[in-house]
């Protein structure tokens, strides 16, 4: 788990076979493969009869056969013939493999912002044409086209995202103490107050994967420093030590300081991986180690994979708390990109840049759109349409992870970094400037190669 950027990726992609599970009440409302049947086109498309095209993306298992009915409703409507090539964890390797053999695909889904950009200064990708930026104005907010953007050209749609901004808990364990959802971070804290007299750990923390420290931190920082701060220490424009990081850390200190609000305490939470984390939470309905647990869309995978609860109703699922004035929206996601500046492939572009496209995905399940025009009646239950309306609500506010827009040496490495200063951290919250210190020399390190 989180071994690499790209693994990381891939699992925040696979998001959710979770999320298509079926409580009472939620299989009637599964509209399956039947929605582009059930919808009129909303997109004109070319006639490509006898061409070929390629699409590469890191989807395997239901992921790929769920995008593969998205690429046969391009066939059915265009006549081409669409070949799906799986990349494997590493798609930057993979795509710039291609391209330096002279065979790159027509179309490849990139899971990282500074993959595009690179790509796109170095000409692998071509820009998007007419009738792709025409469906991307109407269907996207300007943040996620300017995310698929490089000097002012777009060469990305963003067709799939995650949402990273998700406090999953226990029902039972909530019911039992008598809180509710929390709005705001001071009401989350004295909720996890609340849980811990009624009996039972608040906060399920997988810290021994420092990656989801860093979602932590990211959540609480965009919330309350704002987009633009948060953008500025995403580029290292501003260091480590500025006051908006010691005014983060000082409110995750609130809830990591305080060991009996933490499962397991503040050195459990260490020895906790992300699986677990999760398994703390759902494993035991009846009895469970830990009340509630934060991270992305893809808990759902482990909720189903690893307990019996039932998503929806043993398991539910609501916003990140506000720190400042608005709930962070933290995001990952896959743009679709164009390597060959060809008819076809412009068109299957336009096409990813429409409803039609992601609704055919949606109604499968497993499945996240920034696409604000998607109705989110076509999403096949209600913890995933809530999911879907968080991500698009957030307008131009929401941000991508931090830590996967820095160099590896720093945002993506165990033992290392961000990681390791992070978790020093949650082993001692009292030590606010030194872990400044720490971040900052070994950000000004890794963003000076």
């Amino acid at each position: 788990m989180r071994i690499s950027r790209a693994a990381r990726t891939a699992l925040a992609l696979a998001s959710a076979a979770a999320l298509t599970l079926t409580a009472a009440g939620c299989a009637a409302e599964d509209e399956g493969s039947d929605w582009a049947a059930s919808h009129k086109p909303t997109v004109d498309l070319p006639k490509l009869n006898g061409q070929k095209l390629q699409v590469a993306a890191v989807w395997t298992g239901d992921e790929q056969k769920n995008f593969r009915k998205v690429l046969d409703e391009f066939e059915k409507r265009t006549g081409a013939k669409v070949e799906f090539v799986p990349t494997g964890d590493n798609v930057a390797t993979y795509i710039s493999s291609k391209i330096e053999g002279g065979a790159p695909p027509d179309v490849a889904m990139l899971p990282q912002v500074g993959v595009l950009r690179e790509f796109a200064k170095k000409g692998y990708l071509k820009p998007l044409g007419k009738g792709a930026l025409a469906e991307s104005k109407k269907n996207f907010a300007k943040g996620w086209r300017d995310l698929g953007s490089y000097e002012g050209k777009q060469y990305g749609i963003y067709y799939k995202a995650a949402n990273k901004s998700l406090i999953w808990y226990n029902s039972q364990a909530f019911e039992d103490a008598g809180v509710k959802e929390a709005k705001d971070w001071k009401s989350f804290v004295k909720d996890a107050e609340t849980l811990s007299d009624s009996g039972v750990d608040p906060v399920s923390v997988g810290g021994a994967d420092g990656w989801t420290l860093t979602d932590w931190f990211e959540n609480v920082y965009l919330s309350q420093a704002g987009p633009e701060k948060y953008d500025q220490l995403a580029e290292h424009k501003i260091k480590w030590t500025d006051e908006s990081v010691t005014k983060a850390l000082k409110t995750l200190a609130q809830l990591w300081g305080q060991k009996h609000l933490l499962a397991g305490g503040n050195q459990g939470a260490l020895q906790t991986d992300f699986p677990k984390s999760v398994t703390q939470t759902f494993g035991n309905l009846a009895s469970p180690q830990a009340a509630l647990v934060f991270e992305a869309d893809f808990v759902g995978v482990n909720i189903e994979g690893d307990t019996k609860a039932r998503i929806g109703k043993d398991a539910q699922v609501y916003p990140f708390p506000k720190v400042g004035a608005k709930s962070p929206v933290v995001t990952a996601g896959d743009a679709a990109a164009v390597l060959k500046n060809s008819k076809g492939a412009q068109a299957l572009a336009t096409f990813l840049a429409s409803k039609d496209a992601a609704g055919i995905w949606a109604a499968e399940g497993g499945y996240v759109s920034p696409n604000k025009e998607l109705d989110l009646s076509a999403y096949p239950n209600q913890p995933q349409r809530e999911i879907a309306k968080a991500l698009v609500d957030a307008g131009n506010d929401f941000r991508f992870d931090m830590s996967d827009q820095a160099p590896a040496a720093f945002g993506g490495t165990k033992g290392e970094g961000e990681w390791k200063a992070l978790q020093d951290f949650l082993t001692n919250p009292k030590d606010i400037k030194g872990t400044q210190q720490a971040l900052e020399k070994a950000a000004a390190k890794a963003y000076k190669k």
